[in-house]
């Protein structure tokens, strides 16, 4: 009974651990952005101020017509503290050639009010892929 528990726990831990270094190896900084004005991310109020961007390994539900690669849940970070999360649109670059003033390089972020004034885009580049942020103004 003692040899059968000590492997179970010998299994166990190294589920653990084959577990928790795939999700650390596979989420990446895509950079650091300064939000100017509050706003809400995934429904919750973001304060303004300076994050860190992180991306997750998870995607959300695709939307028709889109592949689950083409979103990607993005965490917004202040002295290593999750702030808030929403759905970044991924767009390979290859995607993109018709696009004047994009992000070109790893790390570029453009944070840029839409037209009408209702929402806030964060563009941020990195390994190849454009993400998209939309995050609407808060009150």
């Amino acid at each position: 009974m003692r040899r059968l528990i000590t492997i179970a726990a010998a299994i166990f831990v190294t589920s653990v651990g084959s577990l928790y270094g795939q999700t650390a190896a596979s989420t990446a900084t895509l950079g650091t952005v300064r939000i100017p004005q509050a706003v809400m991310a995934d429904g919750k109020p973001l304060p303004a101020g300076t994050y860190q961007v992180r991306l997750t390994t998870t995607s959300p539900a695709p939307v028709v017509g889109q592949s689950p690669a083409e979103t990607r849940w993005i965490e917004f970070l202040q002295r290593g503290t999750v702030a808030g999360r929403e759905v970044a649109t991924v767009v390979a670059d290859a995607d993109m050639p018709a696009i004047q003033d994009m992000p070109k390089r790893g790390g570029a972020v453009r944070v840029e009010t839409l037209k009408g004034g209702d929402y806030l885009r964060v563009w941020m580049h990195h390994s190849g892929s454009h993400y998209l942020i939309h995050l609407p103004k808060g009150s």
